[in-house]
């Protein structure tokens, strides 16, 4: 009977008190995202729903996505996709879930961005090892008048890449190819974007169950110093940039020493490291004399 449904609220509350119990650190989140979807609200509104009655079905779908979380699968997983930057990117097996320390690599671009020429100037750029597409639809979401090239080496990244571009109406501004790196990419690129694999290979097969299970070794592993796919970028930046251009590169935490060895090795000067939000090493910027 209606009168025996349980309130959004009280759906919440119970998904988020199992999420707790089961250790996950970050239940009331989990919980909040979970049943939002189903519900088809946004997460930051469904306070505002609390008192509404919630559908039978409805009710065993959030249970269902709760025991899957419990489980070890990430949200972003059961869901299908994620949000970044305030837009919605779908995920598939190849891609990595993007992450919010992310963000600050959209910071950056757009502040070199605005420095230099302005957010309307008709920016050419290119996204290396684009995944989802988050960085680079992110961007073109920002910059009115850019046009942009996105490459990965997996097929399947690249059609998600292309799939959120269009579902983020950015489409006709992007080109997405899979290849190698900077394999396919010609001269005269105002700026580069990247967040490549950069974990060591050692460290991989440590990493969380989640990550283990869930995300794309291919996206991760970086190599025996986690530093090949920098090299690469580094290596071949000054020959396809303009020379204004900047590498704009997601980083480890621990890996600003190394990439300023780097872009010795390379001829080219870290111009900038900024950190995120928990006050780690993020983005670097590099430019070539």
């Amino acid at each position: 009977m209606a009168g025996t449904r349980k309130t959004v609220e009280q759906l919440y509350r119970e998904v988020r008190s199992s999420l707790h119990e089961a250790g996950l650190p970050n239940a009331g989140l989990d919980a909040r995202i979970l049943v939002a979807h189903t519900l088809d609200v946004e997460p930051k509104s469904l306070i505002l729903h609390y008192d509404k009655a919630v559908q039978e079905q409805a009710e065993r779908i959030v249970k269902s996505h709760a025991e899957a979380r419990i489980s070890g699968t990430p949200v972003g997983r059961i869901l299908g996709e994620r949000e970044f930057w305030g837009l919605r990117f779908q995920l598939n097996e190849a891609t990595l879930e993007p992450r919010s320390d992310t963000e600050t690599l959209i910071e950056v671009a757009l502040e070199y961005c605005e420095r230099t020429k302005g957010i309307d100037y008709p920016w050419t750029f290119a996204d290396i090892g684009t995944g989802t597409g988050a960085i680079v639809v992110a961007l073109l979401s920002e910059l009115p008048n850019a046009r942009a090239v996105a490459v990965d080496l997996s097929l399947k990244a690249a059609e998600a890449a292309l799939r959120n571009a269009r579902l983020n109406g950015v489409g006709d501004r992007i080109l997405i190819t899979c290849s190698s790196f900077v394999d396919p990419l010609g001269q005269g690129f105002d700026f580069i974007v990247s967040n490549p694999p950069y974990i060591r290979s050692i460290v991989v097969e440590g990493l969380s169950r989640e990550v283990r299970e869930h995300d794309p070794m291919l996206a991760l592993d970086g190599g025996a110093d986690g530093l090949d796919a920098y090299r690469e970028l580094m290596g071949s930046g000054k020959k396809l940039l303009k020379p204004t251009g900047r590498l704009v590169m997601e980083i480890g935490y621990d890996q600003a020493d190394d990439i300023l060895q780097l872009t010795e090795k390379y001829q080219a000067f870290l111009e900038s490291c900024q950190k995120d939000l928990g006050g780690n090493d993020r983005v670097v910027t590099v430019a070539y004399p």
